[in-house]
């Protein structure tokens, strides 16, 4: 049930950023001939009113596809005034950045959505929560698992909490080559384990993922200030952390390449985040829906931010740029993206313990 909550808000939170781009260029009267969830072979297709819709092989993402970017067709007239390709720069932009726009006023709908209608979790259960561990890792080493709370660390209570997960990161950074001592709980038996930090560029990495430990029980909010204060608070922490994770991935990528996640990885993220109820769902939705957001905003060919570069570009030079130099641009970009994608998943699905298990015997 968990796994196939967490597959839906997946395949949900792809579709509204499709569903960005395509009414954006809907309601500026811009052509669109297809409409798409997923990339290679269509499993599922259906036309309708000039659009085709389709459900396709791959579950890598998804895409809006416009009458200029098959020239072949017949009905093509490169002249028509309602192509993407013969609007005006600034609409164009919109299209492109609509997907984006989409992902976090969706992320922020679903905070508000929970406070205001669900309830605010009480945040009352101490310590931080332990969602991954990468293997051959600190974390793993010592035997920390997907599922343990981590109380103190070197006997200083951790507290609730972000302020939690922040005091323990900053604990861990400053002690690299350091042997530290954890008192994690689970199931409610707790033990006290010892770990040392791997030094990373004079910073110590366990390599978890930590999370503030989820209250299930939530509190309703006591008026609507209290509603939108969490909504923008909780909002702009996660969208932080997202860039700042991303951010660190050119600047530290040794380390924070190994913390990428394919969709393997994401389904089981999600899978354990609602198990810890309503809140723990949301909050996946929230943070995968920023993190689709903030992804699709670089600068890489195939992304978002590619095509809004390419268009920044033209708009400096004064005309497009060669559909040569765009094609090899997209092709590289197709070819990365799904090469990245299926390492990732071969990767994940190895360290699944269903997989571990299987291969142990």
């Amino acid at each position: 049930m968990h796994l196939l909550a967490s597959i839906t808000v997946l395949a949900l939170l792809i579709f509204f950023h499709e569903t960005g781009h395509f009414l954006a260029a809907k309601l500026q009267g811009i052509k669109v001939s297809g409409f798409s969830i997923g990339f290679g072979p269509a499993l599922i297709k259906k036309q309708f009113q000039g659009v085709t819709y389709s459900i396709r092989a791959l579950p890598l993402g998804g895409f809006v596809s416009f009458p200029d970017d098959d020239q072949e067709n017949e009905d093509f007239c490169k002249d028509d005034p309602d192509l993407l390709s013969n609007r005006p720069i600034f609409q164009r932009l919109l299209v492109i950045s609509a997907g984006v726009i989409a992902n976090l006023l969706i992320a922020w709908v679903v905070l508000f959505g929970q406070a205001t209608f669900i309830g605010l979790p009480s945040q009352a259960e101490p310590g931080v929560l332990i969602l991954d561990v990468q293997q051959s890792q600190a974390a793993s080493l010592s035997g920390l698992s997907p599922g343990d709370k981590i109380l103190s660390i070197n006997g200083v209570n951790l507290g609730t909490g972000q302020k939690a997960v922040e005091f323990l990161v900053n604990q861990i950074k400053s002690s690299p080559g350091q042997i530290i001592s954890l008192e994690k709980s689970k199931n409610g038996y707790k033990e006290t384990i010892k770990l040392t930090p791997t030094e990373y560029a004079g910073i110590g990495k366990i390599g978890a993922q930590l999370q503030p430990n989820i209250d299930s029980v939530l509190i309703p909010a006591e008026n609507f200030k209290e509603s939108i204060n969490y909504t923008n608070e909780k909002f702009s922490t996660l969208l932080i952390k997202t860039i700042e994770g991303y951010q660190s991935l050119f600047t530290n990528f040794s380390s924070t390449s190994k913390q990428l996640s394919g969709p393997v990885k994401i389904i089981e993220l999600g899978a354990q985040l609602s198990g810890k109820g309503p809140s723990g769902l949301i909050l996946f939705s929230a943070l995968i829906s920023i993190n689709l957001a903030v992804l699709n905003a670089l600068p890489f060919p195939l992304l978002d931010g590619g095509q809004f570069t390419l268009t920044i570009i033209e708009a400096v030079r004064g005309k497009p740029i060669p559909e040569k130099i765009q094609l090899i641009f997209m092709q590289s970009g197709f070819v990365l993206l799904v090469g990245l994608s299926v390492l990732l998943i071969i990767r994940d699905t190895s360290q699944l313990e269903i997989f571990q298990q299987f291969t142990k015997h």
